[in-house]
């Protein structure tokens, strides 16, 4: 029985086509990069304006004011803050933005974190979550590489995530409520695992019942900072007995967002020292 054995230029012509159809297989197509054309304007609560809006201010003849400590939160597209006035205006403490997804650093931040300690403030850094761009632990690392950390001077809040809806899209980036929670776990897990303090998780309670479905697991281990813009506080997320500040107006005497700490200048400075955290 005969058969055919292929020539030189069979076999080269035939080597040819595998290493085509290697290339083929090997090239991976181009991701696009991720969009970062709204981090100079993202900060806490834009996108829950936008979307819940606003019902009105807290009602400041309530008899629990006296009993709350006035802060505020400022980022990058305000500028330089004039931290005098801030402090002359009755701030006690001040959050600022730091970092959005692995990609964007507030560019005013030296001027803002720094210039909020020297008049005074205590202050922390919060960072703007893009579960849609990397995981929750590349971004808490990112946040603490770029001023998220936390150092016992009794002057530093811990880091606070910013998880709210998404300005780029979906408003749950994507993403279902189990993955969705999966991904803050993520991120708190590898926040104390590196700061050596459990963050605070900034949001409201619609975007939580929306995006995580109402989770539960946080509240005994991450301080709310809840955003609502309304006469009191409202609901809380699920697992939460309280909030640690209410985010309650967009503006007013002190730059950027109002903010009550839930408890009198004592509570605050506890946060900041962390002593339960440092005796463990």
């Amino acid at each position: 029985m005969s058969r055919t054995v292929p020539g030189p230029l069979a076999k080269l012509a035939g080597a040819g086509a595998l290493a085509a159809f290697a290339s083929v297989v090997v090239a991976a197509p181009a991701q696009a990069a991720p969009d970062y054309s709204h981090a100079d304007t993202n900060f806490a609560g834009t996108q829950i304006e936008a979307h819940e809006g606003i019902h009105g201010s807290p009602l400041t003849s309530r008899a629990d004011v006296a009993d709350q400590t006035l802060g505020h939160d400022v980022s990058g597209h305000q500028g330089p803050v004039d931290w005098g006035a801030a402090a002359g205006g009755g701030a006690k403490f001040t959050y600022v933005k730091a970092t959005e997804g692995t990609g964007f650093v507030n560019p005013q931040y030296a001027q803002q974190y720094d210039g909020a300690h020297a008049a005074g403030l205590i202050r922390g850094a919060y960072h703007f979550a893009r579960p849609d761009v990397s995981s929750g632990a590349a971004q808490a690392d990112y946040f603490i590489a770029n001023g998220g950390g936390w150092r016992g001077d009794g002057t530093t809040l811990p880091g606070a995530l910013d998880i709210e809806y998404n300005p780029y899209g979906d408003p749950c980036y994507g993403k279902n409520p189990a993955d969705m929670t999966a991904w803050i776990a993520d991120f708190t897990r590898t926040y104390l695992a590196k700061a050596h303090r459990s963050a605070l998780i900034y949001t409201s309670t619609t975007w939580w019942k929306t995006c995580t479905g109402n989770a539960n697991g946080f509240g005994n281990t991450n301080p709310l900072w809840l955003a609502r813009y309304g006469p009191e506080v409202g609901e809380l997320p699920a697992g939460w007995d309280k909030q640690s500040i209410w985010q309650f107006a967009r503006g007013g005497g002190l730059p950027g967002d109002q903010n009550y700490y839930n408890g009198p200048i004592g509570r605050v400075q506890a946060l900041a020292k962390g002593q339960a955290a440092q005796a463990a």
